[in-house]
């Protein structure tokens, strides 16, 4: 899967990722540490990628715009490790790769995964 992690989520979590043999960029790995969140989403849609993020503003742009895609996972989490984190994503990906691929938000809140197919109107 290509994945387009947010600042928000752990260069070791672009890492695991990889080495599970997915598609990942990490904002910091192109030097985009400051890149607005309306551009990341344009950045994710063009490249294909789903967005990894902590940041609830990535479904708020999609939702306004009424966009089919990019993706999003978004962790509502109140404690995490980078570990913990690293499980979810193979889990998520596991089980959900037919939702990310057609366009959904996944909102990842402790035992309980949220999903809502895109767009939203």
């Amino acid at each position: 899967m290509k994945l387009l992690l947010d600042m928000g989520a752990s260069q070791r979590s672009a890492d695991f990722l990889r080495r599970a043999n997915h598609d990942v960029v990490h904002l910091r790995d192109r030097g985009l540490q400051r890149l607005p969140d309306e551009e990341i989403v344009s950045l994710a849609q063009t490249e294909q990628r789903v967005i990894v993020t902590f940041d609830l503003d990535f479904s708020r742009i999609i939702a306004l715009n009424r966009l089919a895609t990019p993706s999003i996972i978004v962790f509502r989490l109140e404690k995490y490790s980078t570990a913990q984190i690293n499980a979810l994503m193979t889990d998520l990906i596991s089980k959900f790769e037919q939702q990310l691929s057609g366009g959904a938000i996944l909102v990842v809140e402790g035992s309980r995964v949220r999903v809502r197919r895109l767009p939203i109107f």
